[in-house]
């Protein structure tokens, strides 16, 4: 078998935006939406690729948006981070319906519904061919899911990030507003930096910059995209040194 047809990543950490499990305007939990990407998830699994997912919850709840709305900041997070986790479990159970074993980790301790999160144990689940999915942010308030991203990848030494969004890359400007923005296939951290391009909040992105952890933008929404991502076609914008 040629290298090309191998996947080019051993282990990969799925970022997924709360959105991405919502109606058509990232509201709320969309079976079918969800259903559609664990199969996905299990398309890629089935390649041998280790799994482990971030899931936001903006389509329920944005601890930032709460607090200009009134609610106390570091309550608001806490609430974001519950989103996370209801999130989390709906995908851990369309996973299990495709056949995919599944477990779910929480930044904050809730034994009924969730494991805590343990890095060793997370990774025992690997080697026995789970997909782990990451809830509750990093269990702290003003952080990000995308921090919780970041720092879940290189703890668990992942090979690649990979940022789910609605768009096929990192543009100059913005694509909508703007019909000549070009698209990047790759750019270098600094580059990203200097051109306040938003790939990942400010603290997630210098964590991955630190550590040398690349990144890979790609549009979910186009079917078997993220196998065409593992198996090293040259989809998204490539974040990396």
């Amino acid at each position: 078998m040629s290298r090309k047809s191998q996947p080019q990543f051993r282990r990969i950490l799925l970022k997924l935006s709360g959105e991405a499990l919502g109606d058509e305007n990232g509201h709320g939990i969309c079976p079918e939406r969800v259903h559609s990407m664990a199969k996905q998830i299990r398309e890629v699994r089935s390649l041998g690729v280790q799994i482990v997912i971030v899931v936001g919850g903006g389509n329920i709840f944005r601890g930032l948006q709460g607090s200009e709305r009134g609610i106390e900041r570091a309550t608001g997070d806490y609430m974001g981070m519950l989103a996370t986790i209801i999130n989390a479990l709906a995908l851990q159970d369309a996973l299990d319906k495709v056949g995919v074993e599944t477990r779910v980790q929480s930044a904050i301790a809730m034994p009924q519904v969730a494991e805590s999160f343990i890095r060793r144990r997370a990774l025992r689940h690997l080697e026995k061919g789970r997909v782990v999915i990451f809830g509750g942010g990093t269990g702290n308030p003003y952080f990000s899911t995308d921090s919780a991203a970041a720092l879940r990848a290189n703890e668990i030494n992942a090979d690649v990030i990979l940022k789910a969004t609605k768009v096929d890359g990192i543009y100059d400007s913005d694509p909508k507003k703007n019909p000549k923005a070009k698209r990047f296939t790759r750019i270098k951290y600094l580059d990203a930096l200097q051109r306040q391009l938003r790939v990942m909040d400010a603290s997630a992105f210098s964590l991955c910059m630190d550590n040398k952890m690349p990144i890979i933008v790609f549009d979910l929404f186009k079917p078997h995209n993220i196998k065409r991502v593992v198996m090293g076609e040259k989809v998204g914008t490539l974040v990396s040194d």
